[in-house]
């Protein structure tokens, strides 16, 4: 019999946090990147995130099958343009008579956790699924996953936990002016944020290249 805890009201302000964390759409040509971000998990993270065991070889067909068409694909970057948070919203099929609704699966590296990335994940998508007719945003995980249930719990999700399993649901409000403004503004910061990024990536290559790389302590 299920567990359910529900939170009756949202937050004031969902998902806030006291910095802005760029999230960017990633698009196929980021496979490479997202490969890399996936196979640095070590193997307890990699549990949490795909809820099993998961080998190199696994993540390798995961990331070959990702469907940028018809999935959405998140991710965070830092100074170097490494991929340090990622997140997968996924559409689940349409059934006659239920609302449309789509699961949210996040990964986020230890340099990038305590940082506020997985929450601007989770807001990122939360604010694309009610602009693009999503209702329900469902995150089905390992209860032992802690990070994720106290992801959920701060969104206002409602948890369901069953047979070691848990499922957390948000309800999400039709979109509107607002939101729509909203994505557009984020989809702009995190472009500014990624072509800063690359400049100075690009800059300093050139330094080193320009003044040579030090040389290693015996």
């Amino acid at each position: 019999m299920h567990n359910k805890l529900a939170s009756k009201h949202l937050p004031v302000k969902p998902y806030s946090t006291g910095r802005t964390v760029p999230v960017r759409e990633l698009h196929a040509g980021h496979r490479k990147e997202i490969l890399q971000h996936l196979l640095q998990l070590n193997a307890e993270d990699r549990r949490l995130r795909f809820g099993t065991q998961t080998p190199d070889e696994v993540i390798q067909r995961y990331v070959e099958r990702l469907d940028f068409n018809k999935d959405t694909i998140f991710g965070v970057f830092d100074l170097n343009l490494r991929l340090i948070g990622m997140a997968h919203l996924a559409y689940l099929p349409k059934i006659e008579g239920q609302v449309r609704a789509a699961e949210f699966g996040v990964s986020v590296l230890p340099v990038g956790r305590s940082l506020g990335v997985g929450t601007a994940l989770l807001q990122r998508s939360a604010v694309h699924s009610r602009n693009t007719c999503i209702k329900n945003l469902h995150v089905h995980c390992l209860s032992s996953n802690k990070a994720m249930m106290h992801l959920a719990q701060k969104a206002g999700m409602s948890i369901e936990y069953a047979h070691g399993d848990a499922d957390a649901y948000l309800k999400l409000l039709p979109a509107n002016p607002s939101t729509i403004v909203q994505e557009a503004a984020n989809v702009q910061w995190a472009d500014m944020d990624y072509a800063l990024k690359e400049n100075l990536k690009r800059s300093n290559q050139a330094w080193w290249w320009f003044l040579g790389k030090p040389k290693l302590a015996p």
